[in-house]
């Protein structure tokens, strides 16, 4: 059986730490070869590593997790991307997240972590505000798509996601990463790195799960941020310790807009209570709710 990597605390160093919410069997006991599949999405039941709650900065991580090249061979082999929720409810949703921050953005450089085919690159660079878009997607295949995103707007597109020297130093105004911090296992780092790119009175915008929802309290360990992707998840007290720690500060959170077709609202409500509702003749309207997410933005 591979061995999987052993962490402290990625907030604050502590390995003392308390487990919280483990599937059955947890992911640790299963082995790299038997998780593949539910990395894959390829079935039903879930299973992740098990979260423990760090008894010195409260955060929700994982002890026992994927190693660095477990993750490289993880990501190189997943298939396209099939989003269960449709794309227009998708681009409705992110820019909610350009509105929350269009109005207090000075102008300079952009930057976005994981930008996939470029919702929040569109209306940001139509804006008007910034002089070049540097844009770090992992995803090679949807870099054509991207491009067209950022119209006219200069913008270099790069598939780095840990390696931010070519932004210079104090030019970026609006940094954004969005569902991209819960999935990095040294957060400290990338966070660190950005500060350093920030003017003054520039921001950060960042979007996560909040695993202290109410929708987490009503899922329990169907709650669907339990995840193999996810090493650790954050909520508001736990984000702005990891910010502050990081150096960043006029941390402010508030829980974030995300729209979603009726029909997938009940099929979710169904999986919680052991229902399989996907073949019933369900509206596919989206509605705006406040549900399980939490934007955050700080400045450097």
């Amino acid at each position: 059986m591979a061995a999987f990597l052993e962490r402290s605390c990625p907030c604050c160093g502590s390995a003392q730490a308390i487990p919280e919410m483990q599937s059955k069997p947890a992911g640790e006991d299963v082995g790299l070869e038997g998780l593949v599949p539910f990395w894959e999405g390829l079935r039903k039941e879930r299973m992740f590593f098990t979260y423990a709650r760090c008894q010195s900065c409260g955060l929700l991580y994982c002890p026992r997790y994927f190693t660095g090249a477990q993750l490289s061979e993880l990501y190189a082999n997943l298939a396209p991307n099939m989003d269960i929720v449709p794309s227009a409810a998708i681009a409705a949703t992110q820019r909610g997240y350009w509105s929350a921050v269009a109005d207090s953005v000075v102008p300079g450089g952009y930057m976005e972590i994981g930008p996939d085919v470029g919702h929040i690159v569109t209306p940001a660079a139509a804006s008007g505000k910034f002089g070049h878009a540097w844009l770090f997607e992992p995803n090679r295949a949807v870099h054509d798509v991207l491009a067209r995103s950022a119209g006219t707007l200069s913008h270099t597109i790069s598939a780095a996601m840990d390696d931010f020297s070519d932004v210079p130093d104090g030019t970026i105004s609006l940094a954004v990463m969005i569902h991209v911090l819960d999935h990095i296992t040294e957060p400290l780092a990338i966070l660190r790195q950005i500060r350093t790119k920030l003017k003054p009175g520039g921001r950060i915008l960042i979007v996560t799960h909040n695993e202290k929802s109410l929708l987490r309290t009503v899922m329990g360990r169907t709650f669907p941020p339990f995840c193999l992707q996810h090493p650790e998840l954050y909520n508001p007290e736990t984000m702005t310790k990891v910010l502050t720690t990081a150096g960043y500060s006029g941390v402010e959170v508030q829980r974030s807009v995300n729209h979603f077709p009726i029909s997938f609202l009940a099929q979710q409500a169904g999986q919680t209570v052991g229902l399989d509702l996907s073949r019933l003749p369900l509206p596919d309207m989206a509605v705006g709710l406040k549900l399980g997410n939490m934007l955050t933005t700080a400045q450097p």
